[in-house]
């Protein structure tokens, strides 16, 4: 029995010694010290040992255990050392390489400028109000003052999606929303995109955006009008710039003007920026139409008003100095990124 467990010990101990993996490694384990292992046999043959042997037998098992248990901890834990080893020289970080950089995005021309935009007339007490793309006739031309057979229907080519449905062709139709839900006062301004069947290029497109303002109260004259539009064009361009009214016609506005600025490039001596001309036409604007009045729901001999429109690309085309529409719209990372 003695001789027995030597030969197991100096077996284990050498194929422990040799063993190339881990996985020979749980082999020696179980082949010794299984349910099934050699030391194990040797343990159930115990009772035909001797009486006065079994203690010095079970001492020499449990220092063969022992023995063979601490070898294959040692062989495991420098095994598992050199894969570690190996593992950090295969997956080597360089640190001297430079980091990927995220890019990050950054908010569209048009708008940051019609965050400013609203900025500003906020700041004078005016609401933002939004309204549906695709809209009625109704509030798209007829309340609006122009009806089936006017003029003006004609030079805004439409898109339409149904006989009395179409495409909006400026956000005047949600002032005529509002103006219905007969909650006066009014000071708003409705931002949003329309649609016209214009031939792209570097000042048109058939998709754009629309800034409309309106204000309806009793005792609004030209004068509130022409007041709120100077501070705005102060306010946007800067305190240096001059303003003026030039008369003109839209069908939900008498009287009706174009707002012009003089350059803020030039100082309005005249340059490439205003073609020589010192002064750029803004928007468009007037008192409301009694007609359109009416039409809301409104009694014109209490309550006047008055309404502007801009276009937000012209806008963002004349602060950025951009000289083709066409840009905003293409995603070129390279154009977008001066801004």
């Amino acid at each position: 029995m003695k001789e027995k467990l030597r030969q197991i010990r100096e077996k284990a101990l050498s194929d422990i010694a040799g063993s190339d993996g881990l996985a020979r490694l749980n082999e020696v384990r179980v082949a010794v010290l299984g349910k099934k292992g050699e030391l194990t046999a040797v343990l159930k043959g115990m009772k035909n040992v001797a009486p006065e042997e079994r203690p010095l037998v079970g001492q020499m098992v449990n220092e063969t255990r022992a023995a063979i248990e601490n070898a294959l901890e040692e062989k495991k834990q420098q095994m598992e050392a050199l894969l570690l080893e190996k593992k950090l020289k295969e997956e080597v970080i360089d640190v001297t390489l430079p980091a990927k950089k995220n890019k990050v995005g950054h908010r569209h021309p048009n708008m940051v400028v019609l965050d400013e935009l609203e900025r500003i007339f906020v700041g004078m007490g005016y609401e933002v109000v939004e309204g549906p793309e695709v809209e009625y006739d109704y509030y798209n031309f007829e309340a609006l003052n122009i009806p089936a057979n006017h003029p003006a229907k004609d030079e805004q080519a439409k898109f339409y999606v149904g006989n009395d449905i179409l495409l909006r062709t400026q956000t005047s139709s949600v002032q005529i929303r509002i103006m219905e839900e007969g909650r006066l006062p009014i000071r708003m301004i409705a931002p949003g995109r329309v649609f016209r069947a214009d031939e792209v290029d570097a000042t048109h497109s058939p998709t754009f955006h629309q800034v409309e303002g309106l204000v309806v109260d009793k005792n609004i004259t030209f004068s509130d009008l022409k007041g709120t539009l100077e501070a705005f064009a102060h306010e946007f361009f800067g305190p240096e710039v001059k303003v003026k009214f030039r008369p003109h016609h839209f069908p939900f506005t008498e009287p009706s003007a174009e707002l012009d600025v003089s350059c803020f490039k030039c100082g309005g001596k005249g340059c490439r920026f205003c073609k020589g001309e010192g002064w750029i036409e803004i928007l468009g604007c007037g008192m409301v139409h009694p007609h359109v009045l009416e039409m809301s729901h409104i009694d014109p001999k209490e309550y006047t008003g008055f309404a502007f429109g801009v276009g937000l690309e012209r806008i963002t085309l004349l602060k950025y100095e951009i000289d083709d529409m066409r840009l905003l719209y293409e995603n070129d990372i390279r154009f977008l990124n001066q801004f």
